[in-house]
This record gives C-alpha cells, sequence and structure tokens, in this order.
C-alpha cells in the first residue's frame, strides 16, 4: 500500500480541521477562542438571558468573532467556495458571516439542551428506512459530519428504540475546556443509554472498545469528515477536489461486519431540526482492503457533499482545506 494513498499524522500534530491554534492561544490562554471562558460564559448565559433576548445576543457575538477570528473568516470563505462558487468581497463577508451566525446557533441552543433541558423538535427524512434499520435490530455505524446539530442524530435511536449508543467526540483542544464539556455531556446523558467516547490522540486500543461495542450489539455515532489528530486517512473526491477523509469510520464498520448509516441534522429554526437519513452503506470484506474502504468512502462524500450542498452554511468546517 502506497504511502500516497493512505496517510497517517504525527501525535503532536491538530486535527486537520480543527481551528488553528498558535500564538494568540498561547498568549489569551483561557480567553482565546477554544478557551474554557468562552465554554462557560456560553453555558451560563443560555440559563439566564430571556428568550426574546437570543436572538439579539447571537448576532451580537457573531459579529464580535466575524471582526476578531481573521483566519477562521478566511478558512470559511476559502471552503464555501467549491460549493457556492466564486465570489466579490462582499458576498464572501455574507457567506463567513451566515455561516458563524448558524454556528452560534447551534451551539447556544446545544447548551440549552446540555444545560437546561430544553427539547429541540425534531422532524425526520427516510423515517421507513430509519424504521428499518431499527428493527433489524444489528448493530450499525451512525456515519455523520459537521453539519448542523449532528448530536442531535445521536440521540435518536436511544429516545426511539431505547437503543444503547456510543458517541464518539473529538477532545477539546484546552484541557479546562474538556473538563467543562465532559462534565455537561455526563450529567445530561440518558441513563445508560448514551456512552460519551472524548477521542484523544494517542489512544491506540480505542478503536478496540469501539469495535467490542458493536461486537455487542450497541450503535456506535462518530463523524465521518473529519481526520482526528495522528488518525489515518484516505482521501475521496468533494466538490470536485481530493479531500482527505478519516480512515477509522469504513475501517471499523468493515472489521464488525456492519454497514455505515449516514445520518445529518440540519437547523430548521429555533429549536427545529431535520434528520436526514440515507441507505446504509455496506463495507465488503474482500482480499482488496485498500479498494473496499475506498469504495465505501466513496459513497459516504458523495452523501457528504448533497449534504453541505443542502445547507451550506451550516457545514462547520473552521480550516482551510484546499490551498
Amino acid at each position: 500500500m502506497s504511502a500516497s494513498r493512505m496517510s497517517a499524522r504525527t501525535p503532536a500534530e491538530r486535527p486537520p480541521h480543527a481551528p488553528e491554534v498558535g500564538r494568540s492561544a498561547r498568549f489569551l490562554g483561557r480567553f482565546h477562542v477554544t478557551g474554557v471562558f468562552w465554554y462557560r460564559l456560553h453555558g451560563v448565559g443560555v440559563k439566564f438571558v430571556p428568550e426574546w433576548a437570543m436572538g439579539i445576543l447571537v448576532h451580537l457575538f457573531t459579529t464580535f468573532f466575524w471582526v476578531a477570528l481573521r483566519k477562521i473568516r478566511a478558512a470559511v470563505a476559502s471552503n464555501l467556495e467549491p460549493v457556492l462558487g466564486p465570489c466579490g468581497w462582499w458576498e464572501r463577508q455574507v457567506r463567513i458571516y451566515r455561516t458563524l451566525c448558524e454556528f452560534a446557533w447551534c451551539l447556544s441552543e446545544r447548551y440549552e439542551r446540555l444545560t437546561v433541558g430544553r427539547t429541540p423538535q425534531v422532524a425526520g427524512e427516510g423515517e421507513e428506512r430509519w424504521r428499518a434499520v431499527l428493527a433489524s435490530g444489528t448493530p450499525f455505524l451512525l456515519v455523520t459530519g459537521h453539519i448542523g446539530a449532528w448530536e442531535v442524530g445521536s440521540m435518536v435511536p436511544a429516545a426511539e428504540d431505547r437503543r444503547r449508543i456510543h458517541l464518539v467526540r473529538e477532545a477539546e483542544p484546552d484541557p479546562e475546556a474538556d473538563r467543562f464539556i465532559r462534565e455537561l455531556v455526563e450529567k445530561s446523558a440518558p441513563g445508560g443509554l448514551h456512552v460519551t467516547h472524548f477521542m484523544a490522540a494517542g489512544e491506540p486500543r480505542f478503536g478496540t472498545v469501539l469495535l467490542d461495542a458493536l461486537r455487542a450489539g450497541d450503535i456506535v455515532a462518530l463523524q465521518g469528515d473529519r481526520p482526528r489528530a495522528s488518525g489515518r486517512t484516505l482521501e475521496a473526491p468533494l466538490f470536485g477536489r481530493p479531500f482527505p477523509f478519516p480512515l477509522g469510520p469504513p475501517a471499523l464498520a468493515r472489521a464488525a461486519g456492519v454497514p455505515m448509516v449516514p445520518v445529518f441534522v440540519f437547523r430548521e429554526g429555533r429549536l427545529r431540526y431535520r434528520v436526514r437519513v440515507l441507505p446504509p452503506i455496506e463495507v465488503p470484506q474482500t482480499a482488496d482492503r485498500e479498494a473496499d474502504l475506498r469504495g465505501a468512502l466513496g459513497r459516504f462524500a458523495a452523501e457528504l457533499e448533497a449534504a453541505i450542498r443542502t445547507r451550506p452554511h451550516q457545514w462547520f468546517c473552521f480550516r482551510q482545506v484546499w490551498k
């Protein structure tokens, strides 16, 4: 297998789609955009801000970060160009602002769900397909992307079918922020049915834990569009350009002999979401492992591209992926 086709990064390297962290993070510490200050402020704010003021504050903070986050502005504009086409300076600013505003709403409503228990309204697309997958009783890999409120999709099997689901999250870059999020998630998880795994670099047995969960008949939910730090990748076309997808999801599905079920969650309004369930992707188990994985990733990439086209400003990728 050639190194040009599959690749791995060193453990010290940041996830390739995460916001860049440089001197400003070292200087600002917990007050940097990835620091615990903003996490705690957001978590406390949704408890006390009246409903009528939520929209005002979302736009206020969106404007602040739109001005302050120069590298993220450039990354959002660059990543959206293959999706929406080239445009002038003003249109680029509108695209950036809309994306940051959608992110602010999704993040705020996530904190509302975790801290004050506000339950979103969830509608579905592909409900017959979803019922068939659940009714089979077999384990599967729920694969999504950083689009809209992706975590909402992982709640559905536990809430509707009482299936035990293992949600995989990338650890936050700031240790204090990571502890804060872990505590929130653990407090809000539905008793015993929703197990959250915080994925960090340098955990060689992590895949084994998830494989054991699938073999025990559980469901595993993870993101299929963002390689982890030090993780192996395999390129597949996205918007006509090579895109490094994490190798983990199809490799895990192939090893467990379970399908990957693409699920995307779009925000449609105030605490309103639509879950799109797509046909299961079977990963072959032939003698050509790379061809098996490449074929499955190609199908997922096509579904991801269609999902991004549906809600381009809900694709939350804050680091430039195409040069």
